[in-house]
């Protein structure tokens, strides 16, 4: 499914809703227990680490648009979040505007420029494999192979939105099992525009035993949590309440570049 027809279906909400759980979702933000740390931190470096593991895909992306092979890329990645971790310069955070995307990307250029003027690949996190690349399947190697015109920023933007897409539907996928609703999660994400093959929306209701009405209503709850689910995602993101919303604009015209 396109991602621009799935973002177009799923981010549209009214600012009531998002005022309604952003205060509360921002108040257990990743990026922002790791912002207002003083000195070492057990909680700052957990949340780094688990920001780390989640978004490495684009570090990684822009990495491979250099021409550098995946084998390198690899051990580039897992020492530039090693690096991350041991450092953690947070004058350049505030540089950023206090935004993960714009942190990490500027620190990966400042990490590859000096791994360039060496020209070796550091070998700082060996053996501690912080993210964990080798679940890469073939597809997605496939599809970070420098083969198309993006340019290297572009593509870590959009690789960046992807995941944030990514991680909000498997955490409501989640959410649906943990109630025993999996069953109505894969209906319901039919639904979605353009899903390959799906059935008709009446085909669906019949398929669970549900009234074109209450299909209706479910597919409404699955999209309003959702909505709710990718303003928390990107909270985890930023340092500040007041950015979330520039921070979804800016994911919905990545998708529709």
């Amino acid at each position: 499914m396109p991602a621009d027809d799935q973002v177009t279906s799923l981010t549209a909400v009214g600012p009531a809703a998002a005022g309604q759980n952003g205060g509360i979702a921002f108040t257990t933000t990743h990026w922002s227990v790791v912002l207002t740390a003083q000195g070492e931190s057990p909680a700052a470096r957990e949340a780094l680490e688990k920001l780390c593991r989640t978004y490495w895909r684009p570090v990684y992306s822009f990495i491979r648009r250099q021409g550098i092979g995946p084998e390198q890329a690899e051990d580039l990645t897992q020492s530039f979040f090693a690096l991350l971790l041991e450092r953690r310069d947070f004058d350049a955070v505030r540089r950023e505007k206090g935004r993960l995307r714009s942190y990490l990307l500027t620190s990966l250029k400042h990490f590859l420029a000096s791994e360039h003027r060496r020209a070796t690949t550091a070998k700082r996190g060996k053996g501690q494999r912080l993210v964990r690349l080798e679940q890469l399947t073939a597809a997605e190697r496939s599809e970070m192979e420098p083969a198309d015109s993006l340019t290297a920023d572009r593509l870590y933007e959009r690789r960046w939105a992807l995941t944030l897409m990514e991680q909000v539907m498997r955490r409501l996928k989640d959410e649906y099992r943990a109630s025993g609703n999996e069953a109505l999660f894969d209906s319901l994400k039919q639904l979605l525009p353009d899903e390959p093959g799906a059935p008709s929306r009446p085909e669906i209701a019949s398929q669970l035993g549900m009234t074109d009405n209450a299909l209706r209503q479910a597919f409404h709850r699955f999209r309003h949590r959702y909505q709710l689910l990718l303003r928390e995602e990107i909270s985890h993101t930023v340092a500040v309440a007041s950015d979330i919303e520039d921070e979804l604009r800016h994911l919905i015209a990545v998708l529709r570049a």
